[in-house]
């Protein structure tokens, strides 16, 4: 019988990390989901910096409810890992995803359209 009153509790607790999490990717316009010895998490937060980004980072080894807000997230985009990258409101993806937008040149784009970075003034 504790077995349901946990997994209800588990599921509140995973609905209110949900909901923390998405008012944070609401509030800002780049938000970095990461592990503070994840390399992969420190890649992304490297190039966000390099960028002049302005980025929330939530390092979820840090967090007392980092556990839930990994499941929310790993519920609400599919992805299981770190970093959980959403800018603009918009899931991203992961350190691959981010790194590929930037190869690209559609990432600077992105954050200058979710007001992260200065969009570049064109002088007439």
């Amino acid at each position: 019988m504790g077995s349901v009153f946990s997994s209800k509790k588990n599921r509140e607790q995973i609905e209110m990390a949900l909901a923390k999490a998405k008012q944070i990717v609401n509030s800002n316009p780049a938000v970095v989901f990461s592990k503070t010895y994840c390399g992969y998490c420190k890649r992304v937060k490297q190039l966000f910096s390099q960028l002049n980004a302005t980025y929330k980072v939530i390092e979820l080894d840090e967090e007392s409810d980092g556990d839930e807000i990994q499941m929310a997230l790993a519920e609400w985009t599919g992805q299981r890992t770190v970093p959980n990258v959403f800018i603009g409101g918009k899931h991203i993806g992961g350190c691959d995803s981010v790194m590929e937008k930037h190869n690209e040149g559609k990432l600077v784009p992105l954050l200058a359209d979710a007001g992260a970075i200065a969009k570049l003034s064109v002088q007439s």
